[in-house]
């Protein structure tokens, strides 16, 4: 049954806009007559308005919204709309059924309207799989991989609830690493914002009194004035140039070579080095867990793993690991060489391997790598927060001590 975009008027006067199945227009403004909107437009969800085509009405307004952050599927959207169709699947209603059900159940718009082209395709033939698969940037690699293995087995609805599991469990590891430094960031931006006030306004009307003093001022008050006269005659240069400087950082970044030496940097870091290799292996952890309890085979759940890793530093050990493993190699040796995955993880997948339990060894290095990012992130915040409050603090003694320094001296100071 087709899937429609329509756009009406309510018996009240209000717009009202939404995703509908109907065998055509006439019956949908027929349904929606029913249920007291006028119909003032209606056009199909094709496919391709959702892949990147030239887009109009309706399909053009969700996608700005959705680029402009407003409109975007996240990550909790996603996994509540999984685990509804888990549930509809278990209770034994058939997929296209199910479908329909969950079309009209989802209210963030855009996987309302991808869900509505998803239901239209399986109803042409098409599996789940491959109609998901037309929205990648919905529907991941590692998404569209296990509906395939669940399809392949007969056990979809299983796989549709490890993947909400699973997603729920990623968008709650990363709320909370978000959580934790939000209040670190809002203080160093109160801070950048009020030193800046300081050195632009109200440092240069208080050190106007030294410029007719026939003394030499103390080095602290020199810089402090040459920094106040710089941000008050050049701020524009400041504004200019610090955008500039960012968004040339991350474009070298995002070059091959710029992005292998910041992967290895940020391995490397102090105190947030073994944080971000916390993170990626309980990610591959998790993954690669989920894949092979879903039936998806070694080779291919490697290959998506890898994707999912962001550093590349790990991401080729994970690529090595899977060539190794295809030419009849262990999981565990190839991280062990590498030097990068630590002794625990190596050693708790050897044994998976030996004793059959691989998925069981990997969701415990996952739960257990989870469990220490937790701690350490609290620890790390707990630690910034008085860090920030001494910085802070340092630069407004700074900001005092030089201001009072001179005029202690205009109290001792005789002219000759």
């Amino acid at each position: 049954m087709p899937v429609f975009e329509y756009t009406g008027l309510t018996e009240a006067g209000k717009n009202v806009r939404g995703i509908r199945d109907a065998e055509s227009s006439k019956t949908l403004r027929q349904v929606l007559r029913k249920d007291g909107v006028y119909l003032t437009e209606a056009r199909p969800a094709e496919a391709g308005a959702v892949q990147g085509e030239q887009k109009t009405g309706l399909a053009r307004e969700v996608d700005v919204a959705a680029a402009l952050g407003f409109g975007g599927v996240s990550s909790q959207d996603l996994a509540i709309a999984t685990r509804q169709l888990a549930t509809l699947i278990a209770a034994g209603i058939p997929l296209v059924e199910a479908l329909t059900a969950l079309v009209d159940q989802v209210e963030q718009p855009r996987l309302k309207r991808i869900m509505g082209v998803v239901k239209q395709k399986v109803n042409e033939g098409s599996s789940l799989a491959d109609a998901l698969k037309e929205h990648p940037k919905v529907f991941t690699d590692l998404y569209v991989n296990m509906i395939r293995a669940g399809e392949s087995s007969g056990a979809l609805d299983v796989v549709l609830v490890r993947l909400a599991d699973f997603t729920e469990a990623q968008a709650q590891l990363r709320n909370k690493i978000i959580g934790a430094m939000l209040y670190p960031a809002i203080m160093v931006v109160v801070g950048i914002v009020i030193v800046g006030i300081l050195f632009v306004v109200v440092i240069p009307k208080v050190t106007k009194i030294f410029e007719d003093m026939n003394v030499t001022l103390p080095w602290t008050t020199r810089i402090l004035i040459a920094l106040s006269t710089f941000a008050r005659d050049y701020w524009y240069v400041i504004l200019i140039a610090v955008p500039a400087l960012i968004w040339g950082a991350r474009r070298w970044v995002r070059t091959p070579r710029g992005r292998a030496w910041w992967d290895r940097a940020q391995l490397k870091a102090p105190v947030f080095g073994e944080l971000v290799r916390m993170l990626a292996i309980s990610r591959f952890a998790k993954t690669l867990a989920t894949l092979l309890a879903s039936g998806v085979p070694i080779i291919t759940a490697m290959d998506i793993v890898k994707n999912i890793v962001t550093n590349t530093l790990l991401s080729d050990v994970i690529d090595k690991a899977r060539e190794a493993i295809r030419e009849g190699e262990s999981i565990a040796a190839p991280l062990k060489r590498s030097g990068q995955f630590p002794p625990l993880v190596y050693h708790m997948i050897a044994i998976g391997e030996k004793s059959g339990q691989l998925e069981e060894m990997l969701q415990n290095v996952a739960k257990s790598y989870e469990s220490q990012v937790e701690m350490r992130v609290s620890a790390l915040t707990s630690l910034l927060e008085p860090v920030m409050i001494v910085m802070m603090g340092g630069g407004v003694a700074f900001i005092v001590f030089s201001i009072l320094m001179p005029i202690m001296q205009l109290n001792t100071f005789v002219p000759k």
